[in-house]
């Protein structure tokens, strides 16, 4: 089934770490969250690698240098090397240099990981508008980046320099709760200069393309926990995706996606990697169901639409009845967005 065309999840005979080569996997609510492994990773993750599988872990934080992460899976359990982690600021850096020559100046706003990618690209970095860059290049810095920083972006941008931006994700998760990203910061620029940013992050192109150049897959898995960014990049780049319910996205959101937001799988956590995905079969001859849109069954589910509402019949695991529920619902929508009432369905789920 093609991305554009994607009406259900797909099934696989499988188990996905042997289907696929290489798992590009998203950190923040998938690997962990708010600095402690997700239930079920760490082993999960060491069973695919002893596997045969590649795992790449694929992150719009600029803020962190590559040697860093590695370092912080490998503590939680997790073995990584720097070449195993693509950041959003490996990916701007080298749209800077594809556009300026080698040697130029780069005004950073933000942090480390931003200045070790542009020195990789042969670019030096600077820290004021006027150091006379060539670009201007932004990204997370930290909950405690200076307001002049944004200011020197503006110096430097209304006076006609480019302006980049590692990734427009407008909150990230912290140990403490949701807090501003870096697109939030972005726009305090935007709305100053009335400027627009090239970006580079998820789900965009550039992305996928550094995270398909550093690690020479040929089969690629993306596995997220965001339908906006993991799971569309996936679709931008034209390759599956696996979506676990461990971090932001929810069985609500889930039934509501549009084509680009529709993951391949569907999975509570990263077991669902060694294994393989139940089909999604057409149900016939279902009592109640109306529309042309018929009846989908997983499991011992079978869900339909009937009375502006999505239902479900039978018994069975919970990520069975939500898979059939998808197929329902994505039907029904077509190439829009699912707004019949799932709120019973999903309670006879417990999700």
């Amino acid at each position: 089934m093609s991305q554009q065309s994607r009406t259900r999840p797909s099934g696989s005979t499988t188990a996905l770490n042997e289907a696929y080569d290489t798992a590009l996997l998203d950190l923040d609510g998938v690997v962990y969250a708010g600095g402690e492994a997700i239930a079920y990773a760490v082993e999960s993750l060491n069973t695919a690698r002893d596997a045969g599988m590649r795992l790449a872990y694929v992150t719009n934080n600029a803020l962190r240098p590559p040697d860093t992460v590695a370092a912080h899976l490998t503590e939680l359990g997790v073995p990584a090397d720097p070449a195993d982690v693509i950041t959003s600021a490996q990916a701007v850096s080298r749209l800077i240099a594809e556009q300026l020559p080698p040697g130029s100046k780069v005004l950073v706003i933000g942090g480390d990981g931003l200045r070790i990618a542009l020195r990789e690209r042969g670019l030096e970095p600077v820290e004021s508008a006027d150091d006379d860059p060539a670009a201007v290049v932004q990204g997370y810095g930290g909950p405690d980046l200076a307001w002049g920083r944004f200011a020197e972006a503006c110096y430097a941008i209304n006076r006609g320099v480019p302006w980049f931006a590692s990734n427009t994700d407008l909150t990230i998760p912290s140990a403490r709760g949701i807090m501003p990203g870096n697109g939030a910061a972005v726009e305090v620029v935007r709305i100053a200069t009335g400027a627009e940013p090239q970006v580079a992050g998820k789900p965009l192109p550039p992305m996928h393309r550094e995270t398909i150049l550093r690690t020479g897959a040929k089969r690629a898995l993306v596995v997220g926990d965001r339908l906006d960014t993991d799971i569309e990049g996936a679709f931008n780049g034209g390759v599956d995706s696996l979506l676990v319910l461990t971090g932001v996205t929810d069985a609500a959101e889930l039934l509501t996606a549009e084509p680009q937001h529709r993951p391949t799988y569907v999975d509570a956590d990263l077991r669902g990697l060694l294994t393989g995905q139940p089909e999604v079969t057409d149900v016939t001859d279902v009592t109640g169901a109306t529309g042309a849109t018929g009846a989908f069954g997983c499991g011992g589910w079978t869900a339909y639409v009937s009375g502006g509402a999505l239902v479900l019949d039978g018994d069975g695991a919970a990520l069975d009845g939500l898979r059939a529920l998808c197929a329902a619902a994505w039907t029904d929508a077509g190439d829009g967005s699912c707004t019949l009432d799932a709120g019973k369905a999903l309670a006879k789920l417990g999700l």
